[in-house]
């Protein structure tokens, strides 16, 4: 069995009274794909934005590969080796397709505010070596057509695409994908799941949120699920499926229909 990658213990948040995560531990192992499921208000993007540095914990802790993580910043933990999309698609409107990917770079740089200012040397080589690390990165979904392109023209499923570039051009070991299928179409849908086995494969952990039960079943080697804020089931997704406190509580005859 693989090791965790990403590791909490008794993980805690509360919103002035209400509480979103209660006391959940886990472990996400490395090299495979794990899927966060429970109902709305379960506490699943709670727990990114408390993985990824957005929210802090009001108790308990968690590690990213080894290395303790709860109370730094956002932009260490990037350098950590954690990176995630959104629910809803955050592009900038106003730069292109490479310009967006390029922005998703930026913890790998070295050259310095000063050096890229000045345009030195090394800021240039540096900027040429992000604009080829970034194509790569496009042309692993299928945009290195639309490099310069407005990231807005895109169509929306491409703008989930162009969201799984920028994530990936940080190099991350682990990459967290807050429901990658929401608004996607059946085929959008199953090139996403040849997209995340794709990914995964290279060496990047997987863990993702997502409704779409028959994609979570598919495509995931463990599933965790959470009600309110609480952990109530882990395990392989068939296992999960025929858990019945996990069809009773939260997804009922979308569960049983997957059997």
């Amino acid at each position: 069995m693989s090791r965790p990658i990403l590791e909490a213990c008794a993980v805690r948040k509360e919103f002035g009274g209400p509480v979103a995560v209660s006391d959940v531990s886990l472990a996400v192992r490395e090299s495979v794909i794990t899927a966060l499921i429970g109902p709305n208000g379960a506490g699943k993007t709670t727990m990114f934005n408390l993985f990824s540095g957005i929210y802090p914990l009001n108790s308990g802790s968690f590690e990213i590969d080894g290395r303790r993580a709860d109370g730094v910043a956002p932009h260490m933990i990037a350098r950590m080796g954690l990176a995630r999309t959104f629910q809803n698609v955050q592009l900038f409107g106003n730069m292109s397709v490479i310009e967006n990917v390029m922005l998703g770079w930026h913890a790998q740089g070295c050259a310095g505010f000063l050096s890229a200012a000045l345009r030195l040397p090394r800021a240039r080589a540096e900027e040429r070596a992000a604009r080829s690390a970034c194509m790569e990165k496009l042309a692993l979904v299928g945009l290195e057509a639309r490099a310069g392109d407005d990231a807005l023209s895109l169509p929306f499923g491409q703008q989930r695409l162009l969201e799984f570039a920028r994530a990936l051009a940080g190099e991350p070991r682990l990459l967290l994908l807050d429901e990658p299928a929401a608004g996607l179409s059946t085929r959008e849908k199953a090139d996403l799941v040849r997209l995340i086995s794709s990914i995964c494969r290279s060496g990047v952990t997987i863990l993702l949120v997502d409704h779409d039960m028959d994609l979570v079943m598919d495509i995931s080697d463990t599933v965790i699920v959470l009600d309110h804020g609480e952990k109530i089931a882990e395990g392989p997704p068939r296992e999960v499926q025929k858990d019945e406190r996990v069809i009773a509580a939260y997804l009922g005859e979308d569960l049983q229909e997957g059997r």
